[in-house]
């Protein structure tokens, strides 16, 4: 007999029936009450944890497991490795289920998802696969989606080849892990359709499932699929698309940190260093508390990133150094937090340091120094240090990336510079010769090509001086200084060599009768008497005609002075004064076709006492909401997931490159 007089046999009644009816909160009391007759009822114990797992309170249930861990031994394996794993202690959960003395199924499914969280690909993939082969229930299309997202992830991550295990895309979930492997293999014009067919699936199931999903799981479950099609025209670089979906998604406010956090990193990277303060806005959104248990470790590696060079963009010296030195202690061997404080230095002027640290790197890295160098060789160039020597890469080579780059910037006077700083290395070290003249030849026809005569005259009197005869340097030569010093563009002017000296073999008449030509010369005019008999009949061809004296007005009066303003409209005479106001009239003809304005009131019935209201037109302010525009995001919804294993979509990636590392 329990306390109060109540059978045990009558409380464990109660504890089935509210198993049933899912009430797990009453089941608990009755078996609190079961346990005080006896604590190491091991059935009792494991209804127990059930429970308080069925609640969420994974907390307490692993605590009851601890507290009887003797008594409950191997009996309660499963239970204690999936509340470690939904308290995101994964490494705990993988000892629990391999100290296992046998794999269940429940316990391989549970294997599955820990693998994945680990982000051990490849043994998670033959977890699945084994399970797939091996069982047949209702939950074969689970793992086919999760096999689906295995093979996703391993496509975005550690771009492995796609490989085609035979898997259905019969629902949305799995056509859109498929989009997820198209866009890791950078088929991203089938990735966008595949997941405009995801989202008709899911449209399309809602037909089957509007009872069983809120309007709060619709959106969720639409949202992730809007983010990840912004991320594709994001690749594609329909950018402004990609943004106004982005945003679509964040106004959703969805419950789902991670999809959040990714759709704010993205935005941030469009935003690069422009519009700064939404970006700050947006940061947040990645600092969300549970962030770091949904996305994959090169998810937030990405966001860090980020987050150092917007703290950069935003004036934040101290707060992007600490950010990249955290991030290089962590990736030491990635060349990005270097990058990252070397650019912050540049910023400060601090060119000797960032070089230091440059090739400090590089000589730790050495599978990562040919971009390193790069990086080095535009530092050198700024110093205006030997660039050849210290990078050992090939001078032009620089030179001519610098140069198309700063061009593209519009920045012409740091690329005068690049070659400024290459010709003085060549005119110590090599001068006179071919690779030295070259550059000063391009120094030249550069600044002449962005209007920089003034500029351009050194470099053409140097050409020049080493091949006087050069006809073509000496007019640029002289063109040039035509705008600087025309006395010395005449003294110039007589080393050009005479016409007699120059032999074309050109038809004049040729040239100037030719399409094009600015000046066409008139041909002679015909000797009187040459011209053929005209024929009978015909009289000459043209004839002048006399020009006809205009008429006057009628009532001319040459006597008085015409009005000089009687070419200006009435209305801007400064004589005029209007029209005089008469009697107000109802303006017949004015207004809508056939309205007057004295009997419209009064012939409008809705405007009458007795009248009823009308019914609001479509978009008015007194109607119930006004029709949403036609991009607004539609609702969404997802399936919530059970307390065993739960499914998983492939996780989202996150954009990387741009300008600055972005």
């Amino acid at each position: 007999m329990a306390s109060g007089g109540i059978s045990v046999a009558s409380l464990w009644t109660d504890v089935n029936r509210c198993g049933q009816n899912g009430d797990y909160t009453r089941a608990l009391k009755a078996l609190t009450k079961i346990l005080h007759e006896n604590r190491d009822d091991v059935t009792a114990l494991h209804c127990k944890v059930v429970c308080h797992i069925q609640n969420g309170s994974f907390k307490e249930a692993l605590n009851v497991m601890n507290t009887h861990s003797k008594v409950l031994g191997s009996e309660v394996v499963f239970e204690k490795a999936y509340c470690e794993y939904r308290l995101n202690r994964v490494e705990s959960s993988l000892k629990t289920i391999e100290s296992a003395p046998e794999q269940t199924d429940k316990l391989k499914e549970l294997y599955g998802q820990v693998l994945y969280r680990l982000e051990r690909y490849d043994e998670c993939k033959s977890v699945y696969t084994d399970l797939i082969r091996n069982s047949q229930d209702e939950y074969e299309e689970e793992r086919k989606t999760n096999l689906a997202a295995v093979v996703a992830a391993m496509s975005q991550w550690e771009k492995a080849p796609m490989e085609d295990l035979g898997l259905p895309e019969s629902t949305y979930e799995l056509c859109y892990n498929a989009t997820c492997s198209l866009i890791g293999q950078g088929k991203l014009t089938e990735a966008l359709n595949k997941l405009q067919q995801a989202e008709g699936q899911f449209i399309f199931s809602l037909c089957y499932q509007a009872g069983d999903m809120t309007e709060e799981d619709i959106q969720s479950e639409l949202a992730v699929i809007h983010s990840q099609m912004a991320y594709v025209m994001q690749l594609q670089g329909r950018t402004d698309e990609a943004l106004q979906l982005y945003n679509q998604v964040i106004k959703l406010k969805p419950s789902d940190v991670g999809l959040l956090a990714v759709t704010a990193n993205n935005i941030i990277t469009i935003n690069k260093d422009q519009n700064v303060f939404d970006s700050k806005k947006k940061v947040k959104l990645t600092n969300a508390e549970g962030v770091e248990y949904k996305l994959a470790k090169k998810q937030l590696q990405a966001i860090d990133f980020n987050k150092a060079l917007l703290a950069m963009y935003t004036n934040q010296a101290d707060q992007c150094r600490k950010l990249s030195s955290s991030l290089q202690a962590q990736n030491p061997g990635h060349p990005r937090p270097v990058l990252i404080q070397v650019a912050q230095l540049c910023r400060e002027k601090q060119h000797s340091r960032a070089i230091e640290l440059l090739q400090q790197f590089s000589d730790q890295n050495p599978e990562s120094a040919s971009g390193i160098k790069l990086t080095m060789a535009q530092l050198y160039l700024v110093q205006g240090s030997d660039l050849h020597s210290n990078t050992h890469t090939p001078l032009c080579l620089t030179v001519s990336a610098l140069v198309t780059m700063y061009s593209h910037e519009e920045d012409i006077d740091s690329a005068i510079d690049v070659f400024k700083q290459a010709i003085e290395h060549y005119q110590s070290e090599q001068p006179g010769s071919a690779t030295h003249l070259a550059l000063v030849r391009e120094a030249a026809n550069f600044k002449l090509k962005y209007g920089r005569k003034k500029e351009a005259i050194s470099d053409l009197e140097q050409l020049w001086k080493q091949n006087t005869k050069d006809v073509h340097t000496l007019a640029q030569l002289i063109s040039a200084y035509s705008l600087v010093d025309t006395d010395k563009a005449k003294s110039l002017s007589k080393h050009l060599p005479s016409a007699d000296t120059m032999s074309f073999n050109v038809d004049v008449d040729e040239l100037e009768n030719s399409h094009g030509a600015t000046y066409v010369r008139k041909k002679a005019a015909k000797v009187v008497g040459e011209n053929p008999p005209k024929e009978q009949g015909h009289g000459e061809i043209k004839k002048k005609k006399k020009k006809k004296k205009g008429k006057l007005p009628k009532n001319y009066d040459p006597k008085v002075t015409p009005d000089p303003e009687r070419w200006l409209p009435m209305k801007e005479r400064s004589y005029y004064r209007g029209k005089k106001k008469g009697k107000k009239k109802d303006q017949i003809g004015k207004g809508t076709q056939g309205a007057t304005a004295g009997a419209s009131a009064e012939l409008d019935a809705s405007k009458t006492a007795s009248s009823p209201p009308t019914s609001p037109r479509p978009g008015s302010a007194s109607g119930s909401s006004t029709a949403p525009a036609s991009g607004v995001v539609p609702p969404r919804q997802q399936k919530p997931s059970s307390s065993g294993a739960t499914r998983k979509k492939a996780p989202q990636k996150k954009k990387k490159g741009g300008k600055g590392g972005w």
